[in-house]
């Protein structure tokens, strides 16, 4: 079928709207008001949230109502006065807030959350596949909870919408983190990060040529900084060239080469992420053991396992440990530290998909037309529509694109 409407659909789905039920191919649009509940983030050190003042304000503009938990911006710095200015009710009783129609939050929801859930509801959240417990899931099937893991969120061009939005900030971050631990209020080398006339500048090692380390290595060259980039693809290497526009150090990752570059280096980042499961350990205890005293490693990819083999989980508390006295930053979730440029960067991209939902007259029709949120769908009405989650846990998957045509 030609027709790009029904772009991204199987086969299978393609040849069910070929029939001649010519009904099912015009999607009635009837704007609907949309009930949307954002509770409190329970997860440890989760900063962010869903939507900024003025996005609820866009929402509630657009005729929605939006329930917000007290206190859910604060960490975030975003008052509860800011959010009922702007037309938000506030909740006191957590209970209250699942009983919206729209749950959004930021971290998956936890048993206890989804006890509070109301069958058929629609919840948009994170996945988080490495922690994702069978009980939970099981949890939100038996209640035909509709759900979108926002990781799989894709954008017109088909990248993924919120992990290169995160990315970008966490690239750019980690080497403001280790311009800060580079000096003496840290116990660092006292190190400027970058170079000033007449001064060597400082050398940084980036693991990874992706979104990550392409920010990285933006940020670190904007302030004079030395970057050498590793990555095993000489595509990527090639496309972080052409979109920093300058000519900095690549190779692919040759032992001799990058054990070179990791003990000569003031910092290394490790950025390098697998598709699923663990990230690959490319620098082993013994190169660490040779880095330059008081060196910084800043071990983005730590969620996954690490680049670095010496790397340990830390968090926002306690950040920092020290081995072979080289300073180790590894604290998995870097965004939750500049929460509130995060946030705008979420509602950026969450906002539009709600107001599409009012406006399409359901979620139904929005992943009728839009493939990049279809992809996100990976429960749909209680039924389980992703495939790696299937496998995972043994539990049958229906066919997504089935499921949208039969209900049309």
């Amino acid at each position: 079928m030609s027709s790009g409407k029904y772009t991204g659909f199987s086969d299978v789905a393609k040849q069910a709207m070929m029939q001649p039920q010519e009904s099912m191919l015009e999607v009635k649009n009837k704007k609907n008001k949309l009930y949307i509940g954002i509770p409190k983030e329970v997860s440890f050190q989760e900063n962010r949230i869903a939507l900024t003042p003025l996005s609820v304000a866009l929402l509630i503009n657009n005729g929605h109502q939006v329930m917000m938990e007290s206190n859910a911006g604060q960490a975030a710095n975003f008052s509860d006065n800011n959010y009922s200015e702007q037309g938000a009710q506030i909740i006191y009783d957590t209970k209250r807030i699942y009983e919206a129609d729209i749950i959004i939050k930021i971290a998956p929801p936890t048993m206890a959350e989804i006890e509070m859930m109301k069958p058929g509801q629609l919840l948009i959240s994170a996945l988080q596949l490495s922690t994702l417990k069978a009980e939970c899931l099981h949890a939100l099937i038996n209640k035909k909870i509709t759900a979108l893991c926002f990781e799989h969120l894709q954008d017109e061009g088909g990248s993924l919408a919120v992990v290169r939005a995160m990315s970008e900030i966490v690239g750019a971050t980690s080497v403001l983190i280790a311009a800060e631990y580079l000096s003496n209020i840290f116990d660092g080398k006292g190190l400027m990060l970058g170079g000033i006339t007449g001064v060597p500048p400082t050398e940084i090692v980036i693991l990874g040529a992706g979104t990550v380390g392409e920010y990285a290595a933006r940020t670190a060259i904007s302030l004079g900084a030395e970057v050498k980039v590793f990555d095993p693809s000489i595509y990527k290497l090639r496309r972080l060239q052409n979109n920093i526009g300058s000519r900095v150090f690549t190779s692919v990752v040759q032992p001799i080469v990058l054990e070179k570059a990791i003990t000569t280096c003031d910092v290394a980042i490790g950025a390098m992420r697998a598709a699923d499961g663990r990230s690959p350990c490319i620098v082993s205890e013994a190169t660490v053991s040779r880095m330059k005293p008081n060196s910084v490693i800043i071990d983005v990819s730590i969620d996954q396992g690490g680049c670095f083999e010496t790397s340990e989980v830390t968090n926002h508390t306690h950040p920092v440990f020290r081995k072979y006295d080289v300073i180790h930053y590894c604290v998995p979730n870097i965004a939750s530290r500049v929460a509130r440029t995060a946030t705008y960067a979420l509602t950026n991209i969450f906002s539009p998909i709600l107001l599409d939902i009012g406006e399409q007259g359901g979620l139904k029709n929005v992943i009728w037309k839009k493939a990049g949120i279809r992809n996100a769908v990976y429960i749909y009405q209680g039924h389980l529509t992703n495939k790696h989650i299937a496998e995972r846990f043994s539990i049958p998957c229906k066919d997504l694109d089935l499921l949208v045509v039969s209900n049309h």
